[in-house]
């Protein structure tokens, strides 16, 4: 039986719970053995899971050693801080404002890694979360991501030591990659692609980065008026990298981030299976862009669509 002990609950209420569900016997002798016990004003609020066959000595240390039920969460890669928390939310964990809220600095977070100075978009490492139905969920599954990344991230794949380049800008070019490829052995070539065009003072005009603008306005495909949105993170407007993350990368993108491909390209756009032609010229990108209006054509009739990317300025969408 799941049984749920609110914040705050007093012995006394606890005990008038635990009789009314049937799960002591004698409210009285429960209050008696929880005021002689200092470990009751420990006493974690979340929900329990209790057996009418648990005698309420059992009962009283369960709650006691704050033994809550925990529930599995997984967050996918490439969510932003608002997608998560509105998974959270909908997984009946918490409120999702209370999340937003929780990560919306990095201020207070305990991590070995180099905090952000703003909010910890990016940070959140995508896995799979065991989380109890408590006050204090949000917070709690905000740090275990943030030690996700301290493991994953941090101490296992820079060695708990800074890059070449500052994590932070290695975490805001990943997610850009995690938010524009989605076949893995495609990261590395599109990482390679926004960072040639970097180095040659291009704007990146990616896409993702004009979705992220969007907020929670966010579209299938962007139209001409999208690319106009008033926004730091769009990178059809703003040269360089978004002032941060747009998503919480995997492992994979960070991966390619860290090391891209050694290629030249400088442009590409996304196939409607999802796969991207790779170009060196605006030229071939024109070409390789007919293709796939061309391609799109063909399964509009089934409702598929083609996604645009960088360079594009449209022309695929």
């Amino acid at each position: 039986m799941r049984f749920t002990l609110r914040e705050g609950a007093s012995a006394y209420a606890v005990a008038t719970d635990l009789k009314s569900y049937g799960l002591i016997r004698s409210a009285m002798a429960f209050r008696l053995a929880a005021g002689w016990d200092d470990a009751w004003r420990e006493a974690k609020a979340g929900d329990y899971a209790l057996r009418p066959d648990m005698s309420a000595m059992e009962i009283l240390r369960a709650i006691e050693r704050g033994e809550v039920m925990l529930e599995s969460l997984t967050v996918p890669e490439g969510l932003s801080i608002w997608q998560v928390a509105d998974l959270f939310e909908a997984e009946g964990l918490g409120s999702a404002d209370d999340l937003a809220r929780a990560a919306s600095h990095a201020a207070g977070w305990t991590a070995d890694f180099p905090l952000p100075a703003g909010s910890v978009e990016g940070y959140l490492f995508p896995d799979t979360y065991r989380v109890s139905r408590q006050p204090t969920a949000a917070a709690d599954l905000v740090q275990m991501m943030l030690r996700r990344f301290d493991d994953v991230v941090w101490r296992d794949m820079l060695g708990g030591k800074p890059s070449a380049r500052p994590l932070h800008d290695v975490i805001t070019l990943a997610s850009l990659v995690e938010g524009e490829a989605k076949l893995d052995s495609e990261r590395p070539v599109v990482a390679a692609v926004l960072l040639n065009r970097l180095k040659r003072g291009m704007k990146l005009e990616c896409d993702a980065t004009v979705q992220y603008a969007l907020g929670p306005n966010r579209k299938g495909r962007l139209t001409y008026e999208d690319l106009k949105v008033a926004s730091p993170y769009n990178t059809y407007l703003y040269p360089g990298l978004p002032p941060g993350p747009i998503n919480s990368p995997g492992r994979a993108s960070i991966e390619a981030a860290l090391r891209p491909a050694a290629v030249s390209y400088l442009f590409y756009v996304a196939r409607p299976d999802g796969s991207h032609a790779f170009s060196n010229t605006y030229a071939e990108h024109l070409r390789a862009v007919a293709r796939v209006r061309a391609a799109r054509s063909a399964r509009r009739a089934s409702g598929a669509s083609a996604r645009g990317g960088t360079g594009a300025r449209g022309a695929a969408r």
